[in-house]
């Protein structure tokens, strides 16, 4: 009979993962955004996001690889809250500044 303890292990380990790759993208793209991008759209400095998103890709790093528990991928607050911090960042913020600075020549196929 499998062990239990040891499929949950595996999948707190892949959700821990999944958290860090979340963080690290959404890091990447606000390193990548310029600072007017976040001005012009109401949203909060690239400054404050960069410290945000660090914060929580290190959390979720740290917990991917058993830092702060007995084992690989334990979940906590901080990794929790790594994800909210992620998921905030990629669902509200993204799609707001990505918009800034793309061209205005744009037909109905792309741009001219």
């Amino acid at each position: 009979m499998p062990q239990i303890h040891g499929v949950l292990d595996l999948i707190f380990w892949i959700l821990a993962i999944g958290a860090f790759v979340m963080s690290v993208w959404a890091l990447v793209h606000a390193v990548r955004t310029p600072a007017r991008a976040f001005a012009v759209t109401g949203k909060q400095t690239k400054k404050l996001w960069l410290i945000i998103l660090g914060l929580a890709t290190l959390f979720s790093f740290a917990s991917a690889v058993g830092y702060f528990g007995i084992g690989y991928g334990q979940l906590n607050l901080f990794a929790i809250a790594s994800v909210i911090a992620a998921g905030i960042y990629l669902a509200d913020v993204k799609p707001a500044v990505s918009e800034i600075g793309k061209g205005g020549n744009q037909g109905p196929y792309g741009p001219w």
